[in-house]
């Protein structure tokens, strides 16, 4: 059974059970209305007859409702004597029935003050009988009214409100289908594009976003999944190209220095030793490129949960781990701020900058700077610093500037720098350094910084603190 089918029964079945209650009740209330009624007649006409007055027995209209006017009928009254014989004391010539609450009445068994209605079939119509004692022992009073159209005009009563609650069913039941052909058209479309995305991957399609309700909510939040499906296939497409055309030199030069390996013993010392160096740089160069391909790919997919992180443990971990590879001073001056983020990938990129500071700053002579300050990081060198044209490809996957064409590297450590920073909502930035040099580095986000977790904290920075070198 379908939703929408589902949403029609679900409708039909509440409307369902609202008209007979109401109908039901309407009809109790006014089958109690009616009964009270003709019990009040009957009641002043007891007690007028006891009086000795037989004017009452005059014609009484029933009605139910409006529109419902049933024909006159007389009352009809008789003494039941305490022996049980009766007689007749005015009205329609009918004997009503004395059972045997009503003899008791009579004779004085039943308890004073005892009043009897009932109904009974008599003849051809139904009346309503009210029994009461007389006085003075003298038996009882017997009063009656016909109410067969009453019951006849409760029954069309009843017929109507069927009517009018099937009505009702219908209705309902069309209004509870359009209704849910109005939400389930979207769904059904949503499910139609989910479908199609998982046969045949058409990931570049767009919902049309209808209103503003749950279902409206429901289409953005798919676009949002397509559009970042969309960019993620982009990315792996591109990383592909990418890696293709970046290990094609490397392979290329590997299948060269193989096919020399096949005359190695012709070779003069002094060659093998070219031949067998620039094997293995070439290897190292391949391997460092793949693990960089990997750590590219992955980024993001196994990297640490956000959580609170000092920047001034980033850099001085970073510094460390750069300092004992290079053997290269990293001073590092940070504040205290705490970013909400992903330690693995602040890191990775802050590492980046500094294997990058290093690499470009062949003297060794001053210590690579690295700071962090409100969010902002970044690292300077004193090498020679940066053209205006690269300046704004240096973040690019597998970019080489001219000056780097010699030096080791597969142009991807900026790369994930930049990636890092838009994860984390920032921007990454790389300038001339006045006296030479460049300073490369990234911002957070800042609504991603934390209030300091130290009551202490006065809001200075610490001293600067040197790390690495010899």
């Amino acid at each position: 059974m379908n939703l929408r089918t589902r949403f029609a029964l679900a409708f039909a079945v509440v409307a369902a059970v609202v008209a007979i209650a109401v109908g039901w009740l309407s009809y109790d209330a006014s089958a109690q209305r009616i009964g009270q009624e003709i019990d009040t007649t009957l009641s002043s006409a007891t007690v007028a007859l006891a009086d000795g007055r037989n004017d009452v027995l005059t014609a009484v209209p029933v009605t139910v409702g409006h529109g419902h006017h049933g024909e006159a009928r007389p009352l009809v009254a008789q003494t039941v004597a305490p022996d049980g014989t009766t007689a007749h004391l005015g009205g329609e010539a009918v004997d009503l029935p004395v059972d045997t609450t009503a003899r008791a009445i009579a004779d004085g068994t039943a308890p004073p003050g005892t009043v009897d209605v009932t109904e009974a079939d008599v003849g051809h119509g139904t009346y309503r009988i009210m029994t009461t004692a007389l006085s003075g022992g003298r038996g009882a009073l017997q009063v009656a009214a016909d109410v067969e159209q009453t019951h006849d005009l409760l029954h069309d009563m009843a017929i109507e409100i069927a009517w009018v609650s099937a009505i009702v069913l219908v209705v309902a039941a069309l209004a509870g289908w359009l209704l849910a052909w109005r939400i389930t058209r979207r769904l059904i479309q949503l499910a139609g594009i989910a479908e199609d995305v998982s046969l045949h991957g058409g990931i570049d399609r767009q919902i049309p976003v209808e209103g503003r309700d749950e279902v409206a909510r429901l289409s953005t939040s798919f676009n949002t999944m397509l559009g970042r499906l969309a960019a993620a296939r982009d990315a792996q497409e591109r990383l592909i190209q990418d890696a293709a055309h970046e290990l094609r030199t490397p392979l290329t030069s590997l299948r060269t220095n193989a096919s020399v390996l096949r005359r190695f013993a012709d070779l003069s010392p002094a060659a093998q030793d070219r031949l067998v160096s620039d094997v293995q740089g070439e290897t190292r160069e391949l391997s460092h490129l793949v693990d960089e391909l990997v750590e590219l790919a992955l980024a993001g997919a196994m990297d640490s949960p956000e959580e609170p992180v000092a920047l001034a443990d980033v850099l001085i971990a970073a510094a460390e781990r750069v300092g004992r590879r290079t053997g290269r001073a990293i001073v590092v001056d940070a504040d205290r701020s705490v970013v909400r983020g992903r330690r693995q990938a602040l890191d990775r990129a802050v590492g980046n900058l500094m294997e990058n500071a290093v690499k470009f700053d062949g003297s060794g002579v001053e210590p690579i700077q690295a700071t962090a300050h409100k969010g902002r990081i970044s690292v300077s060198d004193n090498g020679p610093g940066i053209d205006p044209e690269d300046a704004g490809r240096i973040f690019d996957r597998f970019y080489r500037a001219r000056s780097a064409r010699g030096l080791p590297g597969s142009g991807l450590g900026l790369s994930i720098v930049h990636d890092v920073a838009a994860s984390h909502g920032g921007s990454v930035f790389a300038d001339r350094r006045s006296g030479g040099g460049a300073t490369v580095g990234f911002t957070v986000d800042p609504a991603r910084l934390l209030p300091d977790s130290e009551p202490e904290h006065d809001g200075s920075s610490p001293p600067p603190t040197s790390l690495g070198g010899t």
